[in-house]
């Protein structure tokens, strides 16, 4: 049988390996409202960003459907 320094560095590897892939990153939730201020439809996101950046807001994006500018923030 080998001798146990022979088998130090894989075991040391196969921990290490082990606690990365058990440390993924968090992201924060996302909270979604429509604009109380943008008026018309959404066609544009740079107007339904800055908009919703005046209201408070980090981001923003035009629905898909309906066509209204929804304000995004971290919750």
């Amino acid at each position: 049988m080998e001798s146990p320094r022979k088998f130090f560095p894989a075991v040391v590897l196969l921990l290490l390996l082990v606690a990365s892939t058990g440390m993924a990153p968090v992201q924060a939730r996302e909270c979604e409202k429509d604009s109380a201020q943008f008026v018309g439809l959404c066609m544009k996101e740079d107007n339904c960003s800055n908009v919703c950046r005046g209201e408070g807001f980090t981001s923003a994006r035009c629905s898909t459907f309906r066509r209204r500018c929804v304000c995004i923030k971290e919750c």
